[in-house]
């Protein structure tokens, strides 16, 4: 073939429009697939940590109008069973992202201590296959160790404390989140969210838990 019709073969080839679309479809399509995919794991990220927060705020709720059902005339006392049931209802409530599987709900009672004034957790109980523990601490019944709630909690930029014959029941969710493709976007990630309410009608602190505690010890 000589060299004119070489380039006139050429420049026909180059003129030539048959396969672009294709082309042009299959260089795009690759990347396309790949935003999609990185946009729907960002997706179940958020819904993951929005759905925490929710399951926090709603454990800090029902656990703070335990007793309003307690017509003896008897300021009441919660019960295991109680608690029991509210950390239940927190694990049902976070089933869309398996909570109980890959995380922890945990349930403190911060009051005032009887002997030195200050703030304390006086009982804490959890539900969950994880591990993690309270960022707040273990209960301290003596009061030997009050420096880390001593004047109360920090949720945010609000320190949050216990009036006194009361009690402030403080849920923590803790979730260990992994990528909808594995680690191609993000690597296990936890989330740990947080929420505090007031007890919303007396409640007879002194004696704190009644019932055993083996089930749902921390």
């Amino acid at each position: 073939m000589s060299v004119r019709r070489a380039i006139r073969t050429l420049r026909a080839l180059a003129k030539r429009q048959d396969a672009v679309s294709t082309v042009e479809f299959a260089l795009v399509v690759p990347l396309f697939m790949i935003l999609g995919m990185y946009g729907a794991e960002i997706a179940w990220l958020n819904a993951a940590s929005m759905e925490a927060s929710q399951v926090a705020l709603a454990l800090a709720d029902n656990a703070s109008r335990l007793g309003q059902t307690d017509n003896s005339g008897v300021t009441p006392t919660i019960t295991t069973g109680d608690v029991e049931s509210v950390l239940k209802g927190a694990l049902e409530e976070g089933s869309n992202i398996e909570l109980g599987d890959n995380g922890r709900v945990i349930l403190s009672s911060l009051e005032v201590h009887p002997v030195t004034g200050k703030q304390y957790l006086h009982w804490q109980q959890c539900m969950g296959n994880g591990r993690q523990n309270s960022r707040f601490g273990k209960p301290d019944l003596t009061g030997n160790s009050l420096a880390l709630v001593a004047s109360g909690i920090s949720l945010g930029n609000r320190r949050i404390s216990s009036p006194n014959r009361s009690a402030v029941m403080v849920a923590e969710v803790w979730y260990e989140y992994h990528g909808l493709f594995g680690t191609m976007f993000v690597k296990p990630i936890t989330i740990h969210e947080q929420a505090a309410v007031i007890a919303r009608d007396d409640r007879n602190v002194s004696p704190g838990l009644s019932g055993a505690t083996a089930r749902i010890a921390c």
